[in-house]
């Protein structure tokens, strides 16, 4: 933001130069007098409103309009007064022409006023813009976690409805790992802590695991450097898991081995979840395969924009989805500290 004030001064300062000076020796020289009197105008602006950030969130986006016009004003007017008294007088006659000094300070204001009220009115866009597509994106991570939700259910009352003819011991206990499931799941928002979502995916094989037995086993490789505080988006391993279950452990005969890796380097998370393919599956899979899939790479999009990028790797005997997910800055300072 500072960036783009800063260019914005800069091409207000070359179009006055350009207005004001009729030869072009002069051009050069009265632009550096007036890109330094603009910057600091600009700059001197953005820090008084860095510094009344609080008490401008406090107001109505109607006062807080009116108290950053206000301030747009009272900077140009204390630069312009300063400029009087540090700029030599025949420094000062370049920028004003044969203007005296009360007819600089309210060219200056005049000039303040109108550019003020345009870039307010750009920021202004730009703030309304940003917060529509975050909302917009908000609303689609939620659709998105809300047709994982009903699958996953579906595919685990499957799995109860199976063990209450075979063993209703291991049914009454998979019932109560679901029910723990859903309470954190209903309450989950958009991003949870690493350890959350690895605690919910490791009860949705638990779950799994009570109708495989010894056809599923799982191993799991997470680096010791990996913290489980970092933020990830909700339900965002257990579908891919799911998966990896669905269409690599299920169909063999003798089960199989899902491995899923967890890695931390140059501030970003690597996740990799690995399945065996049979040969007689590798021209073959399951309908619905893709769907966790595309529905994980949408919402990394959303999450992440081009940050994130989701593979997915096969071979004649493997089956592998691998994602990289940054570190958000905010976690990266408070582990810092």
């Amino acid at each position: 933001m500072i960036f783009v004030v800063v260019v914005m001064a800069e091409l207000l300062a070359f179009i006055l130069a350009l207005i004001s000076t009729p030869s072009p020796e002069g051009v050069w020289k009265k632009l550096g007098l007036i890109s330094l009197f603009i910057q600091w105008i600009a700059l001197g602006n953005v820090l008084l409103l860095c510094l009344g950030r609080s008490w401008l969130q406090g107001l109505s986006p109607f006062l807080a309009a009116v108290g950053s016009y206000g301030i747009s004003l009272l900077v140009t007017l204390l630069v312009s007064v300063t400029a009087l008294y540090l700029i030599p007088a025949e420094a000062l006659s370049l920028a004003e022409g044969r203007y005296g000094p009360s007819d600089f300070i309210i060219r200056n204001l005049a000039i303040s006023a109108i550019v003020s009220a345009v870039a307010l009115r750009y920021f202004y866009v730009q703030h309304q813009w940003k917060s529509n597509i975050e909302t917009e994106a908000h609303a689609r991570i939620q659709a998105l976690q809300a047709r994982i939700r009903p699958h996953f259910l579906f595919n685990s009352m499957n799995t109860i409805a199976s063990l209450t003819r075979t063993n209703p011991e291991l049914a009454e206990k998979a019932v109560e790992d679901l029910a723990d499931l859903f309470r954190a799941s209903l309450g989950q928002k958009d991003k949870v802590s690493l350890g959350k979502e690895l605690e919910f995916t490791r009860r949705y094989i638990n779950i799994e695991q009570l109708r495989l037995g010894n056809r599923l086993t799982v191993e799991w490789k997470i680096d010791e450097g990996v913290t489980e505080q970092a933020p990830v988006p909700a339900l965002l391993l257990q579908p891919l898991v799911e998966n990896a279950i669905y269409h690599g452990i299920e169909p063999q005969p003798g089960g199989g081995s899902v491995t899923i890796s967890i890695r931390e380097s140059d501030q970003a998370l690597s996740f990799e979840i690995s399945n065996p393919l049979p040969r007689a599956m590798t021209s073959y899979r399951r309908s619905g395969n893709n769907m966790a899939q595309d529905n994980i790479r949408q919402r990394l999009k959303l999450a992440y924009d081009d940050t994130a990028s989701l593979h997915i790797h096969k071979t004649d005997a493997q089956y592998i989805v691998h994602f990289t997910i940054p570190i958000e800055n905010s976690y990266e300072n408070t582990r810092g500290r």
